[in-house]
């Protein structure tokens, strides 16, 4: 006897039903692979965002900075001699740009001890590294207050605003004040950033996952704050 064949029904599955299905399936793959990826081109997510970040803030300096440049350039009244007007009067003498010298000492420095402070994370050695971004810190915050003493000078003693500037062209007022107050909010917020990232390492909260990148992280942020200050005082000191 012949075995028999039962069909069984199938239900037809129509076009407009079966794109959606594909289409859900593949958003779903793509967040899962976006979601459990910690790495995208061999850098870490967190350094990519920084890398991000920083691009952005280039950006934002170099308009500032070209601004500054073709205001200058343009202007019809006499530019203000900076060994002039960041003189510092000592012993009876004026001498030029010494409060900036002493300035851009302290932050380029700062570079050095970040730089060893991301040596010492990636040896683990989390004590030295947090020692070395509390120096860190306090260079920056020793560069803050003489930055404060700096626009006290010029506003008090010389009478310099964002709107007038009576040693020469009104414009030098408001982009020196402009440029340097956003350079130096960066730093204020570094050294908070560095502070933090300190506490947390004493604190042993990296132990746990073994991941000290945060260290080099905060260090692209401050070596960054450090070679934007390179152009400001090449073009507002020395220029």
């Amino acid at each position: 006897m012949s075995a028999t064949t039962i069909p069984v029904p199938v239900s037809p599955v129509s076009p407009a039903t079966a794109v959606p299905v594909r289409i859900t399936a593949g958003w779903r793959g793509l967040i899962s692979d976006w979601s459990s990826d910690r790495e995208a081109f061999h850098v870490s997510w967190g350094k990519a965002m920084m890398w991000i970040f920083l691009l952005s803030d280039t950006f934002i300096f170099s308009c500032f900075l070209t601004s500054y440049m073709t205001v200058r350039v343009s202007s019809t009244v006499p530019w203000p001699n900076p060994s002039q007007v960041f003189a510092l009067n000592i012993g009876g003498s004026e001498v030029p740009l010494i409060l900036i010298a002493i300035m851009t000492f302290i932050l380029i420095s700062s570079s050095g001890t970040m730089a060893m402070a991301v040596n010492c994370a990636y040896r683990r050695d989390r004590i030295n590294a947090a020692a070395l971004m509390l120096v860190t810190a306090a260079f920056g915050e020793t560069f803050v207050f003489m930055q404060a003493f700096e626009w006290s000078k010029l506003i008090l003693h010389d009478g310099v605003r964002p709107w007038g500037n009576p040693m020469g062209a009104a414009q030098f007022g408001s982009s020196f004040f402009m440029i340097t107050g956003f350079h130096g909010l960066h730093v204020t917020a570094g050294v908070i950033y560095l502070i933090v990232i300190a506490v947390r390492l004493l604190r042993g909260h990296y132990e746990k996952t073994g991941n000290y990148q945060i260290v080099e992280i905060a260090g692209l942020y401050w070596h960054f704050v450090d070679l934007v200050w390179v152009f400001i005082f090449a073009l507002f000191y020395l220029w």
